[in-house]
């Protein structure tokens, strides 16, 4: 006949021990049949068996305080219930189980692999420094690097098999998780690497579309980036043979006819494949569509003659830094490559009181995915529809000539692009005296700067000023007072030269495009 006894868990006690439970409990022990006096030796009796039974065991004490149990009517202290919740030995980096909401985010340890087939060294180590700091920035632990001197890539493993079999090596002694390899690699290499190393490999381009996924806010920018990701992804799917298949095949043709030669039909390969081609040209279909309201917005600002500024430059070089010390845009700015995608355009005014707006575009790299540079020309069209470009270059930097070369090859492969070019050296509080020097003798109109702590800032927007294009026709009129409109637009879109207040009206000598002058003119 099972009995419960109280207090329960969740019960009061007061400071004499009296137990305060819910509804006076204690007082109304029964059983189901017998009347509520019986109920006191029957727990008495029960609950000195279970003393017996626990003392009896060398590995457990007696709790003040035990709990009632629905199923068998035993009882367990308190110590038994704890004890219950761990079980030795399966514990994974836990103290206790119930951390497992709390335990830190453990990063992808990764193993660096590069080699160079021209160049020195030390040009090599450069990379391989710049894909450590892709690394980190997409969330993982750079452990070691290696490189690797070699006329040619082999075509098997990338590394050539001796080599990669020491790369196992290092892979096992230091526990990491990922191998990724400064290049892009074939599908066939990459597999026979993964083979080798035994853990997942991947290469430099796959590293830089997964920093460009992880950092797209805007809808065109994440739709740009999942093309780019498919282009790579496509031909590099991993099929398991005939029993991924699925659906069934008819007669196969050429190899024979009739029973048991049916094959297995459409692969789940060849499936993911037609899948991954609808999805793209669902992608392609998006962008163009969103090609329009960038198109109106650049023929508004042209419409009004507003003269368009494009700041590019290599990722890090400090871009949106430049623009928020120019305009106050307040855009991200982190130590970190890639920290923003997403083109800002922001407008400004010249010292003269003419306005134009910036446009800070997406950073450039060395061995930029040719699948990045396709998706994002759209983007890149900022560029080659601006009037003055700002190549913003890292003058700290190892290696700033090799940074300058990777940005100007990718805008050579713009159409018709001819932007006139203003390189900004920036970082000039860290960089080498001597190496400014060096970069001023190089490249074409140059000015030195520091976006951190503002030096150079006045002197850009005076050389901004002088090389944006000015109005065209020159104007020497008088404007009625009741035609303030015209006024204030040449001196939002003109350059006003001369200005005079008279009986009849406002003397303006000004330079002002063909249809603010054709205006001006009909009302003087």
């Amino acid at each position: 006949m099972p009995i419960a006894f109280h207090p329960e868990p969740d019960s009061d006690t007061d400071v004499d021990g009296t137990s305060t439970g819910r509804a006076g409990a204690a007082e109304h022990v029964h059983d189901a049949e017998g009347p509520a006096e019986a109920a006191p030796a029957a727990s008495t009796r029960a609950r000195d068996a279970l003393t017996e039974r626990i003392l009896s065991r060398a590995d457990a004490s007696v709790s003040s305080v035990t709990y009632s149990s629905d199923a068998d009517g035993e009882q367990y202290d308190l110590a038994d219930r704890q004890a219950l919740r761990r079980v030795a030995g399966l514990s994974t980096e836990l103290e206790d189980v119930t951390e497992v909401e709390y335990r830190q985010l453990r990063l992808e340890r990764v193993v660096l692999a590069g080699l160079y087939t021209s160049g020195n060294a030390q040009d090599a180590e450069v990379s391989l420094q710049e894909l450590a700091a892709l690394a980190e920035t997409a969330g993982s632990e750079v452990l070691d690097g290696v490189l690797q001197r070699r006329a040619h890539p082999d075509p098997a493993t990338f590394l050539g098999k001796g080599k990669a079999a020491e790369l196992a090596d290092l892979v096992a002694s230091h526990g990491a998780d990922t191998v990724i390899t400064d290049g892009e690699l074939g599908p066939g290499q990459r597999r026979a690497l993964e083979d080798i190393v035994k853990v997942k490999v991947i290469d430099r381009t796959a590293l830089i579309l997964d920093i460009f996924a992880q950092h797209a806010k805007s809808r065109e920018g994440k739709a740009q980036v999942e093309l780019a990701q498919l282009e790579y992804l496509l031909p590099r799917l991993r099929g398991w043979g005939e029993s991924m298949s699925r659906q069934a095949g008819g007669q196969v043709g050429g190899a024979g006819a009739g029973m048991g030669s049916r094959g297995p039909g459409e692969t789940k390969i060849e499936l993911d494949r037609r899948r991954i081609r609808d999805r793209m040209a669902k992608l392609r279909r998006e962008i163009k569509a969103m090609a329009p309201g960038r198109a109106a917005q650049r023929a508004d600002r042209a419409r009004h003659r507003v003269p368009a500024v494009a700041i590019a430059g290599y990722t890090n070089a400090g871009k949106s830094s430049l623009l928020n010390r120019l305009t106050g845009a307040g855009v991200l700015v982190e130590n970190a490559l890639f920290a923003t995608l997403d083109p800002t355009v922001r407008r400004a005014t010249t010292p003269d009181g003419r306005e134009f707006t910036y446009a800070d575009t997406v950073g450039f790299v060395r061995h930029l995915p040719t699948q990045l540079v396709e998706a994002f020309r759209s983007t890149l069209e900022e560029v080659g529809g601006s009037d003055l470009l700002l190549h913003v270059v890292d003058a700290s930097h190892p290696d700033p000539e090799g940074q300058i070369t990777a940005v100007r090859t990718v805008l050579g492969e713009l159409e018709g692009f001819d932007v006139p070019e203003i390189v900004v050296l920036n970082k000039a509080d860290i960089a080498e005296p001597e190496t400014i020097a060096r970069l001023r003798s190089q490249v074409g109109t140059s000015i030195v700067v520091s976006a951190r702590t503002g030096m150079g800032m006045e002197e850009l927007r005076e050389l901004i000023a002088e090389r944006l294009p000015r109005p065209a026709v020159e104007v020497d009129l008088v404007v009625p007072y009741s035609r303030g409109d015209l006024i204030s637009r040449v001196h939002s879109t003109g350059e006003v030269l001369a200005e005079e207040h008279l009986m009849e009206g406002t003397r303006l000598h000004a330079r002002v495009d063909e249809a603010l002058a054709a205006e001006l003119r009909g009302v003087s």
